[in-house]
């Protein structure tokens, strides 16, 4: 008999290709968000003579850390990667959404990106030789845009932005932030007003992030989150940081934390068990924890270091890309969404190696990562 620590769940669904269905125009939006991106890249290279990311350009922490797979995990939660208990370095890039540098007063949505290292299994076609994984996330359950096609229209939006106007930046961010402060004090939240600037001023730290697009996750679906758990982060949660007046702001604040702290994070999975609650196709629906809980598969550990350097910038701002399509047959990207990232992802690495000077390989492992 189930007792309250062993809660009856939906049962876990099998993936079956019939689930993902390719819009009919689909290598045309590939196509177009290709260009945007490469007109974002192309932009801020002729302003600042050195190339960045199409998104997620600006850096906030850059930590060496261990990923530990958890032991005994239940079947349907030992799959791929977290199959067996492990332990794997890993790389932590926290960074903002824009394509541009901006002051940290242009307050935007907030990412982490994992670099998992040391991992062998059957690997995604282009990856053969690898031996990483990759997990992007953002600070929401749920991506912004639902499809490829308003997925592009919202890029288009940020590409006209892009190296523009930075003090007019700022204002509107603090206007939006006000904005969004009306709406969650009735109880609700815009995730448009959040995007265009309007996100709260808060600890980066204190974030839990999402992968908000669905993977495989072996024979099931599943979408992933890294939460906060160690107390020293947990206090971090929702607490306000004002960067007025501090350009790199989140950064300090990243800085000066692991120089004093270690820190641990929880990395969950989870799975779909319904799939018009938790369609694969709309990356824009949040899928309801209370049909499908986040459930721990893995700890991260960050002993203290440097948070951030320019040495450790060359490496992975300039030689490092990150991508869902990094990584194991057995975590394939789900849904419109994702396709369309391959190839774009796949560009924006290609524009900065050539122009930075910097090598695109994976790396086979972290000996060399600047302390």
């Amino acid at each position: 008999m189930p007792t309250d620590r062993e809660p009856i769940r939906p049962s876990a669904l099998k993936y079956d290709p019939s689930y993902e269905k390719p819009e009919p125009d689909e290598a045309q939006t590939e196509a177009e968000l290709i260009e945007t991106m490469t007109k974002i890249q192309e932009k801020t290279f002729a302003d600042g003579g050195h190339a960045l990311r199409a998104v997620h350009a600006k850096s906030h922490g850059l930590l060496k850390g261990e990923l530990r797979v958890l032991a005994d995990l239940p079947p349907e939660l030992a799959q791929g990667l977290f199959a067996t208990a492990a332990r794997y370095p890993v790389v932590i890039r926290l960074s903002t959404n824009p394509g541009d540098l901006l002051d940290d007063s242009v307050s935007t949505p907030r990412g982490m990106a994992l670099k998992i290292v040391g991992v062998s299994g059957t690997r995604l076609l282009g990856t053969e030789d690898d031996l990483t994984q990759d997990f992007v996330m953002v600070n929401g359950p749920s991506f912004l845009k639902k499809d490829g096609k308003s997925f592009l229209s919202g890029l288009k939006l940020l590409a006209a932005t892009t190296d523009r106007a930075p003090g007019l930046k700022k204002a509107l961010s603090a206007a939006l932030r006000g904005a969004e402060s009306l709406v969650e004090a009735v109880g609700g939240k815009s995730p448009t007003l959040i995007g265009l600037g309007g996100h709260p001023e808060t600890h980066l730290l204190g974030e839990t992030f999402y992968s908000a697009t669905p993977i495989l996750h072996g024979q099931y679906m599943a979408k992933v989150s890294v939460a906060p758990v160690s107390p020293s982060l947990t206090a971090l949660t929702n607490q306000p940081l004002n960067v007025n007046g501090k350009p790199n702001g989140l950064r300090d604040a990243v800085i000066d934390f692991f120089s004093r702290q270690d820190a641990e994070w929880e990395l969950r999975v989870q799975l779909c068990t319904d799939l018009e609650a938790m369609p694969i196709e709309n990356a824009k629906v949040v899928w309801p924890e209370e049909l499908s809980p986040y459930r721990a598969v893995a700890r991260i550990v960050v002993p203290r270091q440097v948070g951030w350097s320019e040495a450790r910038s060359k490496i992975v701002d300039d030689g490092f890309s990150f991508s869902p399509w990094h990584g194991l047959s057995a975590h394939r990207p789900l849904g419109s969404v994702n396709r369309l990232r391959k190839a774009a992802y796949q560009m924006s690495r290609r524009f900065r190696a050539a122009r930075n000077g910097a090598s695109a390989d994976e790396p086979r492992s972290l000996d060399d990562f600047p302390e």
